[in-house]
């Protein structure tokens, strides 16, 4: 039993084509159990099947169907299954294979790909990367909700810059998403919470981190460390820089009155 993604680009539109595909399907007793459009010209399957023998004969024989030229045919990776569900693949990049590139018009998106990796258990390191006020943390928490991950903030300037020392009761399972703040904990002079980064690093757990290229510097960890890095822009054009922010760090810090420390 196992299910199969199967997508093809059509070569001529004519009537019928998914009919004739869907029928061939049915007498192979394969089900399809979703199907969308993931691109103007192609269409995505994800199918099931208790006889893999069956998804070899379909293979071979969509293979000859000169309407249609088969794109892929493997077992379902996770960014097949939202293109199915969204209508069109997550640019990554083409030298970063680990790096996913968002718009704020896809925020919808990007929780659903976040919360997909927050159901998996087990250490996972994700860097955010985005300009003020685009909707990076709105987004880990919307996706934390949608996982049913209880979070917790090591370091963030949401409402006022905070910086956690400590954690107390069930704060420190290895079922939650910790987030901070790279910028922060960098600035950061307080040991007790440079040390308590680092407990969490070495958690078997789900981290998140903000500006993740101002956390790697001057510290033992290395961008490469991330298992994924999420880059939120307002327009597809927008540059990812950190003077503004770091700017915007240093007024929030003397405006705050020393900001939260618990």
């Amino acid at each position: 039993m196992s299910d199969w993604y199967f997508e093809y680009e059509i070569q001529v539109n004519r009537p019928g084509l998914l009919g004739d595909i869907a029928s061939l399907l049915g007498m192979l007793r394969v089900n399809i159990i979703s199907i969308n459009g993931v691109d103007e010209d192609r269409r995505g399957m994800l199918v099931h099947t208790d006889n893999d023998g069956a998804i070899e004969r379909f293979r071979t024989i969509v293979s000859t169907m000169e309407h249609i030229n088969v794109t892929k045919f493997r077992q379902p990776k996770l960014r097949d299954r939202l293109a199915l569900r969204h209508g069109h693949y997550i640019p990554r990049d083409a030298d970063e294979k680990n790096t996913f590139r968002f718009v704020r018009d896809e925020l919808g998106i990007l929780v659903d790909f976040m919360a997909e990796l927050f159901k998996k258990e087990g250490h996972k390191l994700i860097g955010i990367r985005g300009m003020p006020r685009v909707g990076k943390t709105e987004s880990i928490v919307a996706a934390s909700v949608c996982a049913n991950k209880k979070w917790i903030f090591l370091s963030s300037t949401m409402i006022k810059q905070t910086v956690r020392n400590k954690l107390a009761g069930d704060e420190f399972s290895d079922n939650n998403i910790f987030i901070l703040d790279g910028i922060v904990t960098r600035r950061s002079s307080d040991e007790r919470h440079l040390q308590l980064v680092r407990e969490m690093m070495s958690m078997p757990s789900i981290k998140v981190v903000e500006h993740p290229d101002m956390f790697v510097q001057h510290s033992e960890y290395k961008i490469e460390d991330f298992d994924y890095i999420i880059e939120l822009r307002h327009h597809p054009d927008e540059e990812i820089t950190y003077e503004i922010m770091e700017k915007n760090h240093m007024m929030s810090e003397s405006n705050s009155f020393g900001g939260f420390n618990f």
